[in-house]
């Protein structure tokens, strides 16, 4: 699964990432270091004409959700059945998003217990997780954006760490995984050759180009969201 992750890059550095104008969009985002589920988190989507940055509650509640509650149950969803569950079809076919990171937390069991362990790119820079998002309508009438992170079979980095992994896009996938062409938002998707590009996008990232290191078990509480959080440390 994907339960934590970092993005400690500066505001101007996810605006030129992501090809975004600067004057679009009032400044949100500070350095994070251990972002957890409930919390907000950025996105990036396509409007059909730009790419647009935000913020969604990360726990997926689908549209038709009687409440709200559901969304902590609903973090990450597996790529193997995105299409058979109803609560992550239709925003498959229809309201894919990018969460940038740089980072992503996993715990590997050890004899003296779980040690904490930080996944990143060997070049250091932004990757972006697949996600989903949908908008839940409250009974005061509020909107509610909510997001899910997808993953996938882990690599050979993650294989001796844990059984899934974000699924990780190439920066020249992204472009694609947004896509909001009319023949992607058929009204029958789900029957449509186009999708086939989307669902080869939905695999483990090269493990050669990422890295993981051990890191303070401080990672474990969410109140701790400091630069010590993503130190690497000697494990014992």
């Amino acid at each position: 699964m994907c339960g934590r992750f970092t993005l400690t890059v500066t505001w101007e550095e996810l605006m030129m990432r992501y090809l975004i104008d600067p004057e679009s969009v009032s400044p949100f985002h500070m350095p994070r270091y251990n972002i957890a589920p409930t919390q907000m988190v950025t996105a990036i989507i396509h409007d059909g004409r730009s790419n647009r940055i935000g913020q969604l509650q990360w726990g997926l509640v689908p549209s038709w959700a009687k409440d709200p509650s559901a969304g902590s149950k609903m973090i990450n969803a597996r790529s193997e059945t995105l299409e058979e569950k109803p609560a992550y079809r239709m925003p498959f076919y229809r309201k894919r998003c990018l969460i940038p990171a740089d980072g992503f937390y996993e715990w590997q069991k050890t004899d003296a217990g779980k040690q904490p362990l930080r996944i990143s790119m060997r070049s250091g820079r932004i990757f972006s997780m697949a996600g989903l998002y949908d908008t839940w309508i409250t009974p005061d009438g509020q909107k509610l954006s909510t997001c899910t992170i997808i993953t996938t079979e882990p690599n050979t980095l993650m294989e001796p760490i844990h059984n899934r992994m974000p699924v990780i896009l190439r920066p020249e996938d992204e472009a694609l995984w947004l896509d909001r062409s009319p023949a992607l938002e058929g009204s029958d998707p789900g029957a449509s050759s186009a999708l086939e590009p989307l669902r080869e996008l939905l695999k483990p990232y090269p493990a050669e180009e990422m890295q993981a290191h051990p890191v303070s078990t401080i990672v474990n509480s969410v109140k701790n969201d400091t630069e010590e959080c993503i130190r690497s440390i000697t494990s014992s």
